[in-house]
């Protein structure tokens, strides 16, 4: 954590007889002590099952910290990680890596609809050779829910330049992202692609451009 980095107040749901809920507690407790999160608010399920209800907690423990909600058993390293992301602004390539492996769509759109800006970190997921499958179809769902959107239009120059990558499994991905665009901007992009190496780029780039000409 930087200087001037504020650290970020934190929020843990608990429940009586919750087994992991004692070591997340006991780790968020020494970030406070540490002045690495400024306040910490724990709440008893049991008690106060309004509280869950109200934040759609399912299970615990579940902790929030700055922005960042997180489910399940985390280490006082992985806290300790988490606090300085949310301290110094940076982390949402790692928590939308994290909610897609959860399975945890809604909340990604959710998030790239209050913060535009973290769409670069989808981007940054995409040319990563090492991000798993399982969040690249994440990502492409999180595409298909902002199919047509300003935001997704928004990022056709930073798609364009994907488009020259060298995997083949990234073009074929931006070629189908560019599409669900909607924006004319990316009809040379894809042109260009029609002409690639690989048939399954040429084939992506080719149905995305007959929907952009279809919208048109």
């Amino acid at each position: 954590m930087t200087e001037s980095a504020a650290p970020a107040d934190a929020l843990l749901l608990v429940a009586t007889g919750c087994s992991h809920c004692p070591t997340v507690l006991e780790g968020l407790s020494r970030l406070l002590k540490q002045g690495r999160i400024g306040r910490l608010e724990v709440i008893n399920l049991a008690v106060h099952p309004e509280a869950g209800q109200a934040l759609g907690v399912r299970s615990v423990p579940w902790t929030r910290i700055g922005p960042f909600e997180l489910e399940g058993l985390l280490g006082a390293a992985e806290l300790e990680d988490w606090a300085a992301r949310a301290a110094d602004g940076s982390g949402f390539g790692a928590y939308y890596r994290h909610l897609l492996e959860g399975r945890r769509l809604p909340r990604v759109v959710e998030l790239v609809r209050e913060r535009p800006a973290s769409l670069a970190e989808l981007l940054a997921l995409i040319d990563d050779e090492d991000t798993p499958m399982a969040v690249r179809i994440g990502i492409g769902a999180v595409f298909e829910e902002l199919e047509g959107d300003p935001l997704l239009q928004d990022l056709v120059p930073e798609l364009a330049i994907l488009a020259a990558s060298e995997p083949v499994r990234i073009r074929a991905d931006v070629a189908h992202y560019l599409g669900l665009s909607r924006s004319l901007a990316a009809q040379p992009v894809l042109e260009r692609l029609l002409d690639d190496a690989s048939e399954e780029v040429r084939e992506i780039a080719a149905e995305s451009l007959a929907l952009l000409q279809a919208a048109d």
